[in-house]
């Protein structure tokens, strides 16, 4: 009778969703899903191939920017599995170990894209600021362990959550409003006491996402800090323009993961369709644009890619 009870509080595999309401058009919702992550893979590889052919790019900046590159790859490919299963073949259902296995590299990716940006702040703050010791600065050996730590510091952080999860029990609501797995919503789902992954969550978003929005910020100041001192208007402009594309991509990342973030804590009376719908759009729109931003602003990777397409024609 007790195995009977515990399988019917504790279902073998949690649900994933769609686009709410939009089932019987899903199919005709893959095409621009798969396009876009089908981008996103090309335009990240396409930067990668260009860094590391072109001994020009050899340089920090670029470096940090192919960091950047391989976490939206690993992003676009660990929700591409689950999201193009649903559109495709309706294959909803996820166990329990694959989808707090999903969770774990998603939010790792995630926090090791957080550090990276952080380091790419830290590379135009020391270009600007002292440029003299640029190149001792910022060595190969010092930016392979800057590259290290970065990833280090996101498994780590997130190693304690699908071992947390684990433990738990799962009531008969085993419904997720997404088309992959987060630990803001799986947790939730549990019929435990959750307040270990509650504080433990809110202590890796501040440590990781706060803590390193905060030092871009300051970092940025001291830059615009800088920047007001040099007389020459024109060396002004191009300081600050070395900076534009990592600001985008800064907005692009945070602004969005802050609203996520405040839905999930503080907006129970939000609907589910607009939960639904922030999440895919996080999830599938920013490693697209990383290499769209960078594509447009960067000047030697824009004048390789022009090169290309001419000599494609």
């Amino acid at each position: 009778m007790s195995a009977v009870n515990d399988t019917k509080i504790q279902p073998a595999v949690f649900l994933l969703t769609g686009i709410l309401g939009q089932e019987d058009v899903q199919v005709w919702i893959s095409i621009p899903f798969c396009f876009i992550y089908v981008t996103s893979i090309l335009g990240n590889s396409v930067i990668l191939f260009i860094i590391k052919t072109d001994p020009k790019l050899h340089e920090p900046m670029y470096i940090f920017l192919s960091m950047l590159a391989i976490t939206d790859l690993g992003l676009s490919i660990s929700n591409m599995t689950t999201t193009l299963g649903i559109f495709w073949f309706n294959f909803r259902e996820i166990s329990h170990d694959a989808c707090f296995a999903q969770l774990f590299v998603g939010h790792s990716l995630m926090f090791t894209q957080s550090s990276v940006l952080l380091c790419m702040a830290f590379d135009r703050f020391v270009a600007i600021c002292n440029p003299l010791r640029y190149a001792s600065i910022l060595t190969p050996n010092r930016i392979a362990k800057m590259g290290l730590v970065s990833l280090l510091r996101g498994v780590v952080l997130t190693f304690p959550l699908p071992i947390l999860l684990k433990r738990y029990r799962y009531c008969k609501d085993n419904i997720l409003s997404h088309s992959s797995c987060m630990h803001q919503e799986v947790m939730k789902k549990a019929c435990s006491d959750i307040r270990v992954n509650i504080v433990y969550g809110f202590f890796v978003s501040l440590s990781s996402l706060g803590l390193d929005s905060l030092l871009i910020l300051l970092s940025y100041v001291m830059i615009l800090k800088t920047v007001l001192s040099i007389a020459s208007h024109m060396e002004r402009l191009k300081a600050l323009d070395t900076c534009v594309s990592h600001v985008c991509v800064v907005l692009l990342s945070y602004v969005p993961a802050i609203f996520f973030s405040v839905i999930y804590r503080f907006g129970q009376s939000s609907s589910p369709l607009v939960q639904n719908v922030v999440g895919n759009v996080y999830s599938l729109i920013l490693p697209l644009m990383n290499p769209v931003v960078y594509s447009m602003k960067t000047k030697p990777i824009r004048s390789i890619i022009r090169i290309f397409i001419n000599f494609t024609k």
